[in-house]
């Protein structure tokens, strides 16, 4: 299991931005996947994106593509999530997850068996 720590949720308006941060308790995010991940109320939780541990590649669930970023830096062993033109239907916690994961994301993103606590993002006039 690795500890992950979400931050950067709030309160923004319909079409503003918001910038996610995942921190990883890890020695070096090498070769772990990072996905997010979101629960809107009385909803089942949803994939969002993922990013490669090994090759960078990057997926994007429908819902979000042109208008969410995923991004990591392993110096810092922090992976972010870049959303812009923010929806009232984007309300919900974010999660981000982590796993191991030597291949590419393109197709899809990997099973994750790390999970941080959430932060909330809310979008309302």
């Amino acid at each position: 299991q690795v500890q992950l720590v979400e931050s950067g949720g709030g309160l923004v308006q319909p079409g503003g931005s918001l910038r996610l941060s995942c921190a990883a308790a890890v020695s070096t995010l090498d070769y772990y996947a990072i996905g997010w991940f979101r629960q809107a109320p009385g909803k089942e939780r949803e994939g969002v994106s993922c990013i490669s541990g090994s090759d960078d590649s990057t997926y994007y669930e429908d819902s979000v593509k042109g208008r969410v970023t995923i991004s990591r830096d392993n110096a810092k062993n922090n992976v972010y999530l870049q959303m812009n033109s923010l929806k009232p239907e984007d309300t919900a916690v974010y999660y981000c997850a982590t796993e191991q994961h030597f291949g590419t994301v393109v197709f899809g993103c990997p099973v994750f068996g790390s999970w941080g606590q959430g932060t909330q993002v809310t979008v309302s006039s």
